[in-house]
């Protein structure tokens, strides 16, 4: 990763220059025009000629133009009135496959204001995260070198201050990346709550559960996933406080996150085409530890719950079978149809247990639970369900401006009827038709009403989780999705 300074706006005698440019006239002032008058103007014809006109994700490379300079890479911007910070964060990260090659790189960011210079450093910031603990025979030449990124700005204290929260929001988006990038074998439920401990470095108070703590409880729901594992399943429990006396009435907010560590769909078992990629079904998990890690690490002014719960749902002579009743921790029984449906079960109980515990203002869950929200959303958005129309339209606004956008969902007492059971008080599937809106309608009956109204919404992520190409500010692979998002619901609901 490289490092990020902000600098005074100054040629460099040397090395690499990037001219962040907008779609309008050259500059006849800055770093641009200095450049231009050391090279005799010869900056000026070159992007003539290449026909660079500054238009958002348009790029022109100068090779050894002269004045000392190994490369002057310009690189468009836009229309200078759509240059907000989601602009200058997928500028930032477009610089990176430009410098891979090289050390260092100053970027001539003083025209802009020193929070998008902050923004374009995040981008970058984003964008160079990778994921490489188990190449070992890498060619030099596809390793990254990239060390340093040093952008010019006219204000650098105000661009350190912006840049400081976002640096602890990328360090949550990592940490998020980093986990649901594991390989199964390596991270199980126990390894998985043991890394959760580093947030304690933070402030974070980390509670782990375990199978006794568990059957002590009562969660059958989360107990009968784990049956078919050889590794025993655990409950992190994690509380940033951060509202200082003067907050301390608050309800803390809460997010709840499933986190199976590799889903085989247990008796009920996938097909095998793909199943590899079921590594990741503890993405909503992971988004929540990256989360509690970004709201700690810049010192949020809110008291927070993190609760993630973390099985394996294995196929063997123990695992739970079609056709099982289970107890959950409400005292609600569910018929097991198929035991591939399993994460809503894990957020049954977590769920009533966040409520029973702790009464917070409100409770969000994340899952990769349910391929038809793939069918439905694609991987653009990430499915919303809420029973509250405030915190929907709040999820909603934050995902726009962050870039992690969702779309509400409906929940309605004729899908309800669908997850009807003849032996039980519910079973855990509803059929094909509206497979995600019947999930979210099963996880809504353990929403405890009883003492009021329970504000909750549920992010249905299959389908945002993971990528399977580049995005501007996300490598392939793990995306982190909800980070980013739940953040700033946080810092604007609770900050603002």
């Amino acid at each position: 990763m490289p490092d990020i300074a902000f600098v005074k706006p100054a040629l460099p005698r040397a090395g690499i220059l990037v001219l962040p440019l907008p779609e309008a006239d050259f500059p006849s002032t800055g770093l641009f025009a200095e450049a231009d008058a050391a090279l005799s103007g010869a900056l000026t014809r070159a992007l003539e000629a290449a026909g660079f006109k500054g238009r958002k994700g348009q790029s022109a490379i100068l090779w050894s133009p002269g004045a000392g300079f190994t490369k002057i890479i310009a690189l468009g911007l836009g229309k200078p009135e759509d240059l907000n910070a989601l602009a200058a964060e997928a500028a930032g990260g477009a610089l990176i496959p430009l410098l891979a090659q090289d050390r260092e790189a100053t970027i001539a960011a003083e025209a802009m204001t020193p929070t998008l210079a902050a923004s374009m450093a995040m981008g970058a910031l984003l964008r160079a995260w990778r994921f490489d603990r188990y190449r070992t025979k890498e060619k030099e030449e596809d390793k990254p070198k990239l060390e340093r990124l040093a952008f010019a700005t006219s204000d650098t204290s105000d661009a350190k201050h912006a840049f400081a929260p976002m640096r602890a929001v990328a360090d949550g988006v990592f940490l998020t990346r980093e986990l649901v990038s594991e390989p199964p074998n390596i991270l199980h439920p126990v390894e998985f709550a043991d890394r959760c401990r580093a947030l304690e470095k933070l402030g974070v108070e980390v509670e782990i559960l375990g199978m006794k703590e568990m059957k002590r409880l009562g969660f059958g729901a989360l107990l009968g996933v784990a049956m078919g594992s050889a590794v025993e399943p655990r409950v992190v429990v994690m509380q940033w406080k951060g509202a200082g006396k003067s907050r301390k009435s608050a309800k803390p907010l809460a997010f709840i996150g499933k986190g199976v560590t590799f889903d085989t769909g247990g008796i009920s078992i996938k097909p095998a085409g793909g199943m590899e990629d079921m590594k990741w079904d503890m993405a909503g998990a992971g988004t929540v530890v990256g989360l509690m890690a970004a709201l700690a690490g810049r010192r949020a002014k809110v008291d927070v719950i993190g609760i993630v719960g973390l099985v394996e749902n294995m196929p063997s002579g123990t695992a739970q079978r079609p056709g099982d009743v289970v107890k959950t921790f409400s005292g609600q029984t569910v018929e097991v149809i198929n035991t591939d449906a399993e994460g809503r079960l894990v957020l049954a109980d977590l769920l009533w247990y966040c409520q029973d515990r702790f009464e917070p203002r409100f409770m969000i869950d994340l899952a990769t639970l349910t391929g038809a929200i793939i069918v439905a959303l694609g991987h653009e958005h990430a499915g919303l369900f809420s029973n509250d129309d405030d915190l929907a339209q709040r999820i909603l606004a934050a995902g726009q401006l962050t870039g992690e956008p969702a779309w509400r969902m409906p929940l309605a007492d004729a899908y309800d009827k669908a997850i009807r059971s003849d032996i039980a008080d519910m079973k855990n599937v509803g059929g094909r038709p509206a497979g995600a809106v019947t999930a979210a309608q099963f996880i809504q009956r353990f929403i405890n009403t009883k003492n009021g109204p329970m504000p909750w919404a549920h992010l249905d992520i299959a389908g945002t989780a993971w990528t399977s190409k580049d995005h501007p500010t996300i490598p392939k692979g793990a995306t982190a999705y909800g980070v980013r998002l739940l953040d700033r619901l946080v810092a604007e609901l609770d900050e603002g």
